[in-house]
């Protein structure tokens, strides 16, 4: 069974969806075609849809040994939730005691649907009940004692067979003797979504009263789905109108979805059909892809348990990579994954991991790679060769080191590069002629990344230095210096003690050398009373206009200034700091801070006194140190403690929207590069990403979007602020940027923009869309 009409895609992202079988495909065609009646109609036309349905219904009920309980056709598996929910709790509600407490009980790892649901029921329904999460474990298994104790006031207990981020499947027989001794009336809805084809169920042999399916997630298209309602479990029809399904649910039937779920329940209930695999067949899927991943990716750990999980679930993370990276990895090599639950567009935290209580950075940098069981051996195989492929393409980068590769084969570094670990950075500055490297800011979670990006570049750092004492984390910067600094003194921070000092004006600075450039020293206590600027500048007696980059930790922050309610911070102290940075570097000079919290990379002075008033009034000298101490105070004690594991290092005292990016589609920029030379490409991938693309590229014609553009600059993410510095004099040229998705080549150029760059655009949807 091909997977795609795409020769060169492999679809790993079942989960989230599936494509459409194509015997499954044809089936709802020749409904459309052929038994395009309505059921509800008496004749012939109508009683041969009539028959399809029913026939479809017969064999749901087989395959899931339905018994005399209902089941109903719905538009997906939310719909079902509802119907399910919502005749629970309306029953429930007659039941409720006057002065009892009641809960509503729901697995901690549910999809949102569920609880969502629940609270706007409890809420529409008036019944107030608390909602309570069921913890679980480690393995994603169900807390049983906490349902024990809770489960006797409850009015429903909602949980699923199979999660879908994990794979990981409940013992419903287990789960079923708990909930009944504990409560043998509470009514039961059991999340079958991922179960269907991957678990065996029979459920008039349970106590499950509701039981919901969707048919994309296996095969069928999307908008057809049906929910299993126990003999004698109430029923409240949650659309009603028409009377279509007896009355339980009304609305003109979906017979083209019918047709394909009654051709893919044929499918499973013949045994001798190849097209869906049995377990052991696909656990050896599993065993494959999950070596191939522990061949491409040495320190992987996978998010769950083997042996308590479907197989065809597999959820990874990779040390010192996020989630993202990985997707844009997988992406490049025509390898479609997600990140956590696919319900979400936005990568963030997954919460069943966070449930399971694993460390956080395997919840901010899951990948779920997941399939169905009608995957063939050669696709397989395909995946497996792919995978392994996209990470010897991280070598390109220099995220990965393979000790059969030349290093004249890497892309070479020169220049700055900003590393990231969620909202917090590290600078690494790389002098290519004397092989020599400055390491700011070195955060624990980008050690092994530092380290390999050293190795790979045969670069020798100078300086390993932290601006300030980090209060968010352990700084990375000691293990790192034992390694490549074990012999150099330096005080707390890593500034070496035997540097030499350079006179700027009336002061003296402490000053190392890098290649051709200086790095100067600045106290600039405030933040915390240790912190420290470091100028990198081609002339320290001149900073103003020779400083390239004011790498200044968390006393300036874009939007933002650091905060100074630390017990080693002192507001007066910054307001000194950042008069002394003013009257030291200029105002277009680059400011590379220690946190980036709303995606900007870099900023300046300029920039930052347009939004900044606060900042604005202390470098324009309009107040004083004791009423910016006053004002500052105030700012600082609207800090929310923490932003998700980090501590907040400064809130936003400007206005950080975003501006408006003029967007090309493939066809208008086409267009314009026709009618105009004058038109910059900058393509802001990774250079793994371009290795895979042209590996691709060698067994299918390149889209002609991107084959047009391949002039264009290649500047990834992590060297924008470098193109920055070095492109000040072209701000008012015609800059159009692109990446694989749009999302990246957006946020750049809202960045761009923001520090003058008034002339930029973005390729919407990227190279995604552009073939």
């Amino acid at each position: 069974m091909s997977q795609t009409t795409n020769l060169s895609q492999i679809y790993l992202d079942a989960n989230a969806t599936t494509p459409v079988l194509p015997q499954a495909a044809q089936a709802a065609m020749d409904a459309m075609q052929d038994l395009f009646g309505n059921p509800s109609s008496s004749h012939i036309t109508g009683l041969k849809a009539k028959n399809l349905m029913e026939q479809t219904r017969q064999r749901a009920k087989t395959l899931l040994g339905t018994g005399e309980g209902k089941l109903i056709f719905t538009s997906g598996a939310t719909e079902g939730i509802q119907t399910g929910i919502l005749s629970g709790l309306i029953k429930a509600k007659t039941q409720i005691k006057k002065g009892k407490k009641y809960s509503i009980l729901y697995g901690s790892t549910e999809h949102k649907a569920v609880p969502n649901s629940l609270a706007h029921w409890n809420e529409i329904l008036g019944i107030n009940a608390e909602i309570k999460a069921i913890p679980v474990d480690q393995f994603g298994k169900l807390d049983l004692e906490f349902i024990q104790k809770e489960v006797g006031n409850a009015l429903m207990i909602c949980t699923m067979a199979v999660n879908n981020e994990t794979g990981v499947y409940q013992d419903l027989q287990q789960l079923e003797q708990c909930i009944r001794e504990g409560n043998s009336k509470v009514f039961w809805l059991v999340d079958c979504v991922q179960a269907l084809g991957k678990r065996p169920l029979n459920l008039a042999k349970t106590s499950i009263d509701y039981a919901p399916f969707s048919g994309h997630k296996l095969y069928a298209p999307k908008g057809i789905g049906f929910i299993y309602i126990r003999e004698g479990a109430p029923f409240t029809p949650f659309i009603a109108g028409g009377g279509q399904e007896s009355g339980l649910r009304s609305g003109t039937e979906n017979l083209p979805g019918m047709a394909a779920l009654n051709v893919i329940f044929q499918m499973l209930l013949d045994t001798d059909n190849t097209t869906f695999y049995d377990l052991n067949t696909l656990n050896d899927y599993r065993r494959q892809l999950s070596h191939s991943l522990s061949q491409a990716f040495p320190d992987i750990v996978f998010n769950h348990q083997f042996n308590n999980s479907v197989p065809t679930t597999l959820n990874f993370a990779v040390p010192g990579f996020s989630s993202k990276e990985i997707m844009d990895l997988f992406d490049a090599a025509n390898i479609r994954v997600s990140s956590g639950s696919a319900c979400s567009s936005k990568v963030t935290r997954s919460f069943v991991l966070d449930a399971m209580g694993l460390p956080v950075w395997q919840s901010e940098s899951a990948i779920r790679l997941s399939f169905g069981p009608a995957m063939t051996q050669e696709e397989v195989d395909s995946a497996c060769a792919r995978i392994r492929s996209a990470a010897k393409a991280l070598t390109n980068s220099c995220l990965m080191l393979d000790d059969t590769e030349q290093t004249q084969d890497k892309t070479p570094l020169n220049g700055l590069v900003q590393l990231r670990s969620g909202s917090s950075c590290t600078w690494v500055y790389a002098d290519m002629k004397s092989k020599q490297a400055l390491v700011i800011d070195p955060l624990p979670e980008l050690e092994k990344r530092i380290d390999t990006l050293l190795q790979c570049q045969q670069l020798t750092p100078v300086a390993i230095l932290d601006t300030h004492g980090h209060a968010d984390h352990i700084s990375g910067r000691v293990a790192l210096a034992n390694k490549y600094l074990s012999t150099q003194q330096s005080d707390v921070l890593g500034w070496p003690t035997n540097t030499k000092k350079v006179a700027v004006g009336d002061e003296s600075f402490s000053v190392l050398t890098i290649g051709e450039l200086f790095l100067v020293k600045v106290p600039t206590p405030g933040h915390t009373d240790d912190s420290i600027s470091l100028l990198l500048s081609s002339d320290p007696m001149n900073l103003i206009t020779s400083t390239r980059y004011a790498f200044c930790g968390d006393t300036i922050l874009m939007g933002s200034l650091g905060r100074t309610n630390f017990a080693s911070s002192s507001s007066i102290d910054m307001y000194h700091s950042l008069k002394q940075i003013n009257r030291l570097i200029g105002q277009q000079t680059l400011l590379c801070a220690s946190h980036d919290y709303n995606n900007e990379f870099t900023t300046t002075l300029s920039a930052e006194v347009v939004r900044n008033c606060l900042l604005q009034s202390v470098l324009t000298g309009s107040i004083n140190q004791s009423q910016f101490a006053a004002r500052k105070a105030d700012l600082d004690s609207n800090l929310n403690d923490e932003t998700g594991t980090e501590i907040l290092c400064g809130a936003y005292y400007g206005d950080c929207d975003k501006a408006q990016i003029k967007e090309y589609s493939s066809d208008s920029l086409k267009q314009r590069l026709t009618v105009s030379s004058d038109v910059k490409i900058l393509d802001i991938r990774e250079p793994h990403e371009y290795a895979l693309q042209h590996k691709l590229d060698t067994v299918s014609e390149q889209s002609s979007t991107e084959n047009s553009l391949n002039t264009g600059l290649n500047i990834p993410m992590t060297r924008l602020v470098q193109f920055i510095q070095e492109h000040q004099m072209e701000k008012e040229s015609e800059w159009v940027l692109v990446c694989r998705s749009g999302s990246r080549s957006m946020v750049a150029a809202q960045a761009m923009y923001r520090l003058g760059f008034t002339n930029v655009a973005h390729l919407k949807g990227g190279y995604a869309l552009s073939s």
